[in-house]
Formats: structure tokens, sequence, C-alpha cells
């Protein structure tokens, strides 16, 4: 498989950050909303969830990191590690592995 343009990234990234933001804001209106499978493009998450992958993370915690646009490690200095626990599909294990990521780049969470 040929490697994305960095153009192409962007393009992608910007549509899911999009699609994200539809989600929470139909989630916002009606509490009794039921997501499946069939409503995410999870291709789209494919093109730019390669740092994820390399992690080990799980889809759903990959799917969580990257509707918050956080696409890198250094992405994570942004977010607190409450809110990072607070995030849909955040389990003890993504979180561990997040936690073990940024320490080998001397990160850390925001206070």
């Amino acid at each position: 498989m040929a490697k994305a343009s960095r153009a192409k990234i962007k393009m992608t990234q910007a549509k899911i950050a999009h699609e994200a933001a539809a989600r929470r804001a139909a989630k916002a209106n009606s509490k009794n909303i039921a997501a499946n499978n069939s409503e995410v493009d999870l291709d789209a998450y494919a093109a730019v969830d390669g740092v994820w992958v390399e992690l080990g993370l799980a889809a759903p915690a990959r799917r969580a990191l990257i509707d918050e646009g956080l696409y890198k490690v250094s992405d994570l200095r942004k977010y607190s590690i409450d809110a990072i626990k607070d995030m849909h599909g955040m389990g003890p294990n993504a979180i561990r592995i997040l936690i073990t990521a940024m320490k080998k780049s001397d990160i850390s969470f925001r206070k």
C-alpha cells in the first residue's frame, strides 16, 4: 500500500474532526442516540491512526484520540490525565500504554 501524501492525511484528519464534532453535537442534543459501526468510516481512521497502532492501542482508544484531534504522542501534552481517562474507549490498558509512551518521549500531561 502506498503511503498517503501529507495533504491527503491533513484532509482526512479534518474530515474526521468534522464528523466527530457532528457526532458530539448530535449526542448532546439527544441522549438516546445509539451509534453503530455502520455510522463510522473505519477506513478514514486507518489512514491517520498509524502512531496509535504502533503503540498497540485498541481501536476504541485510537478512535477516541483521533476524534479529539490527537494524532501523535506529543499532542497528549495538551490534555490532563483526567481528561484522557474520561474519553469513551480509554481503559486502564490504554492509559498505561500512553503513559509509557510519554515517559519514553519525556513528555507529561497538563496539570
